[in-house]
């Protein structure tokens, strides 16, 4: 079952500096494009802050969006909305418009989680939906993944730059010298760093997206 991915800029009018924050985006998009699961749609700018994707199934998603997350620049954050459903393509003199089940649910899920964040849960930055016609194993599905994201997102609002940086090279497969050396520190502060975050549950977390079956 495909996934729709709609994501936005959290406070984009509180940015200091839009143009710049723009330009980190769309690089951090690109990185995310060449490293991660290969999307059915990328996910790209399409009005204003807004960004839309879609991917062949819920752990590509889920696997992209926290990929995204680390490598985004220092002071942007991202919000997500994730859909499950029918997605058509329908015919326009502007090219094919997407829409279905999978958009509506998306645009629920990024409604769900700005309202969380903004009442009970502030580092909330993703949800899942899903269709009102979804079969109970699908319903199952989101709602084991939405307790999960909660603990995710605010495991990574914790890390600082750094170390989101680093926890994304770790996934990579790149040694702690290595990385070591793009920061400009000794091995040690990079084991130091990561221990200290508890990274290894989120590397270990990405790696069991990224081999889910799909």
């Amino acid at each position: 079952m495909p996934a729709a991915v709609i994501a936005d800029i959290v406070s984009s009018r509180e940015l200091p500096d839009r143009r710049t924050a723009q330009r980190g985006l769309e690089a951090a998009l690109a990185r995310v494009a060449a490293d991660g699961p290969t999307p059915e749609r990328e996910l790209v700018p399409v009005v204003g802050d807004e960004m839309q994707g879609v991917y062949r199934e819920l752990s590509s998603a889920l696997t992209a969006t926290v990929l995204l997350q680390l490598a985004l620049p220092e002071g942007v954050e991202l919000r997500f909305g994730l859909g499950l459903g029918d997605i058509e393509e329908i015919p326009s003199v502007g090219g094919a418009l997407s829409e279905g089940e999978a958009w509506w649910a998306a645009r629920g899920a990024i409604e769900k989680v700005e309202q969380l964040a903004r009442r009970v849960a502030p580092t909330a930055r993703t949800w899942v939906a899903t269709s009102e016609t979804a079969t109970p194993e699908t319903v199952e599905l989101v709602r084991v993944a939405n307790s999960g994201l909660l603990a995710r997102d605010r495991a990574i609002a914790q890390l600082s730059p750094r170390t989101r940086r680093l926890v994304y090279g770790r996934w990579l497969g790149r040694t702690q010298s290595d990385l070591a050396a793009a920061e400009g520190i000794v091995q040690s502060a990079v084991s130091q760093a990561l221990a200290a975050a508890e990274a290894g549950a989120l590397i270990e977390g990405l790696r069991a997206l990224a081999d889910a079956p799909g």
